[in-house]
């Protein structure tokens, strides 16, 4: 029996990349025989995990399971049905189209195909997972029959204990409060709420401070202008760091220095950033939209709404007020408990192998 996972596109650094890497190393401390195939990938990747071309993938017969995270649009789901096999979903979501109509048209057409294959395809899968509870919603109301679990991202949280990157320490540490976001820079991430928050917090609290602002705008530069242009605006880019692309130890280095983690994103199926922030005990203030409130529970600060002056109220008391500081922080860390390797690998491996062995 062979076990493979089949992706549209693997990327470095990218979760739901990440997930099934962990998925194929649980595989294979197993002794099952199993591979990753994806129609992109990245050539950053580490040849030790040794993906393939998705047009390689062979003939599965119907021991075999093939397990497709369902995350873009991608020729490849109309190739699922030729497939003899067993077959499992992992919907990590899709952003919807309309974010993506000013600034880029193949990513609003990718986001379009990527709705459309979830919706086709729900009668291709005999078993799903989903990574929140508000994914698993959504799958039902597409029409998905099948068993559907929840269980969160794998993260592996052991490589967050890599050294980070020395310069970017240097250079954060200048007496300034780091305000601090992870993020593609797309549309639905909201940058410009996160950006008017800033704005209100250094002008009515403190001028003393940054905003970092991590995260790719390849195929988005267009959106990126507008934020900075925006900043300009606002006479705030002096205090706002853009860093486009980075490495994973440049990341590492940003949450470390980070005094408060801000979210304004209006689409998260999961949100890995929030549980990075935990890990690196960064109180998080986030916009309550999607699996956003799934993701905290009872952690961090939810907005119910995006008032830049209240969220800069609530930035300085986070930094002015150490008890309530520390008590954020500390449920922060139990939240985080959940999210524990162990524990989420032991919960994905139980439903898997449940399914694969024929108890599900």
């Amino acid at each position: 029996m062979k076990i493979v996972q089949l992706l549209p596109t693997i990327s470095y650094g990218d979760a739901v990349g990440n997930n099934a890497i962990a998925i194929k190393e649980l595989f294979s401390s197993l002794s099952y025989e199993t591979d990753i195939y994806a129609e992109i990938i990245d050539q950053r990747l580490p040849a030790s995990h040794n993906i393939k071309n998705a047009y390689l993938l062979p003939d599965l017969n119907s021991e075999d399971v093939l397990i497709y995270h369902l995350s873009v649009g991608s020729i490849l789901a109309k190739k699922l049905q030729r497939f003899k096999c067993r077959k499992i979903a992992i919907y990590h979501n899709v952003t919807p189209k309309e974010y993506f109509i000013n600034y880029n048209r193949i990513l609003m057409y990718n986001c379009k195909r990527g709705l459309e294959d979830v919706k086709t395809l729900r009668g291709t899968f005999d078993y799903c997972i989903a990574d929140s509870s508000f994914n698993r919603s959504d799958l039902v109301s597409y029409g998905y029959k099948c068993p559907i679990d929840v269980c969160p991202i794998l993260l592996p949280f052991n490589d967050y204990a890599n050294t980070p990157n020395e310069d970017v320490i240097k250079g954060c540490k200048d007496g300034k409060v780091n305000i601090l976001f992870v993020g593609r820079m797309v549309p639905n991430k909201k940058f410009e709420d996160i950006i008017a928050a800033f704005s209100s917090y250094i002008k009515q609290y403190n001028s003393n401070a940054k905003l970092i602002l991590v995260g790719d705008y390849e195929g988005t530069e267009s959106y990126q202008k507008r934020i900075q242009d925006y900043s300009w605006l606002l006479g705030i880019s002096e205090n706002i760091i853009f860093t486009g692309k980075v490495s994973f130890d440049e990341i590492l280095a940003y949450y470390r220095v980070a005094d408060i983690f801000i979210c304004m994103s209006e689409h998260e199926g999961f949100c890995v950033p929030l549980v990075e922030a935990m890990y690196f005990d960064v109180p998080i203030i986030a916009y309550a939209a999607a699996a956003v409130p799934e993701t905290l529970a009872e952690s961090g600060i939810l907005l119910e709404e995006k008032d830049p002056l209240l969220t800069a109220g609530l930035i300085d008391r986070l930094m002015t007020d150490m008890q309530l500081r520390k008590y954020i922080i500390e449920g922060q860390r139990e939240r985080l408990k959940d999210f524990a390797y162990e524990k989420v690998s032991d919960k994905l491996m139980k439903y898997l192998t449940s399914f694969i062995e024929g108890s599900k």
